[in-house]
């Protein structure tokens, strides 16, 4: 996984509140589409401006605006002049790179939480969503590389749960819901990876292990920047600070913040499994370099008796007795032999081969 880090160059010198795009273009662009309901009624629809959504917003109910597309600033700046977003919004919702947050704006709570998944280069990726809610109203902006909120969609339509039932707020809680467990999904992924990894770690680790363990480490660095201020956005939304919060929504809240610290233990059990996964391999590394140094080593001692012995005899004296003797070459060979067999037996019965 390569880590992107967002360049802000290009708005350097703009003032508060420039409506710049800052981030990578998934979309060929923007879609607006509208899904308004009630307990008994349900409209979807997309449309091509934003003006065409102030008659279902007039209706009584709940009314969910979908953005899907945000690299055509004219297009947003429009969004953001009808509905009455503060121009410092705007400017957050076009820039991608934001850390999970929520603002209270007064009519309307601006909310940021960032959606990991797997892209089909299967690398970790992020995408920033964005969520305005108002008193009867929810917007969301969004790329559409990938769309959990697909689910949320289908009950809608069928009228399941008490997503029909309820306002906004709890419209507001469905979105964050399918958000955090798509990490789950994320998580169950590395986990069987990080397992499988382990598995061949043990036994013989195959070319390549050390970069998958920094791929892996640097995909629990983005989901712990991801996870961890999403539990300060709950926990900030639970507390009924505005009152578009319900008091029958915080339950369903607190049950987001549980998961959101399970999320949190989960990414600090990988990461201490990865630090040790590392330790692993480097000791695995460091024993096959010393198995192959002992051979070496072996190897050369037996070598060094023959290479003085034939040192010796390679000497050039005119006055060495054995250079005319008969037998001399066949007993200089016997003697490397019976030193070579005496140094493997010695090396044999101190068990270092």
């Amino acid at each position: 996984m390569s880590t992107q880090v967002t360049k802000r160059s290009q708005k350097a010198g703009l003032p508060p509140g420039a409506l710049v795009h800052v981030g990578e273009r998934k979309s060929a662009s923007t879609e607006l589409s509208i899904l308004s309901y009630d307990e008994r009624e349900f409209r979807e629809q997309e449309i091509e401006t934003i003006e065409q959504s102030g008659a279902f917003r007039e209706r009584k109910g709940v009314t969910w605006i979908r953005v899907e597309g945000i690299h055509q600033v004219e297009v947003l700046e429009r969004i953001g002049d009808y509905i009455g977003l503060h121009p410092l919004v705007m400017e957050d919702i076009l820039n991608t790179d934001q850390r999970p947050k929520v603002e209270d704006y007064g009519e309307y709570l601006y909310i940021v939480v960032r959606m990991v998944y797997f892209d089909k280069d299967d690398e970790m990726a992020r995408d920033q969503i964005s969520l305005v809610l108002g008193r009867n109203f929810v917007i969301s902006f969004q790329e559409k590389e990938l769309d959990v909120f697909d689910p949320i969609i289908d009950r809608i339509r069928l009228a399941k749960g008490l997503i029909r039932k309820r306002g906004a707020d709890f419209l507001a809680y469905c979105l964050l819901d399918a958000v955090v467990d798509n990490y789950f999904a994320v998580f169950e992924k590395v986990e069987e990876g990080t397992e499988e990894l382990e598995d061949r770690l043990i036994t013989d680790p195959p070319e390549g292990t050390l970069q998958t363990i920094q791929n892996l480490k640097r995909q629990m660095i983005v989901a712990r920047r991801s996870v961890w201020p999403l539990r300060e956005v709950v926990g900030t939304l639970q507390r009924r600070e505005s009152p578009l919060i319900k008091e029958s929504t915080v339950i369903y809240l607190r049950d987001i913040y549980d998961h959101i610290v399970q999320m949190i233990d989960t990414i600090e059990t990988f990461q201490d499994t990865l630090s040790g996964m590392l330790d692993i391999y480097l000791s695995s590394m460091s024993n096959k370099m010393n198995e192959v140094m002992k051979v070496l080593t072996i190897l050369g001692s037996l070598f060094i008796p023959l290479t003085l012995i034939s040192g010796i005899y390679g000497m050039n004296f005119k006055f060495m007795p054995e250079l005319s003797w008969r037998w001399g070459y066949p007993a200089v060979l016997l003697l490397m032999v019976t030193v070579s067999l005496f140094m493997l037996l010695f090396i044999r019965k101190k068990k270092w081969l």
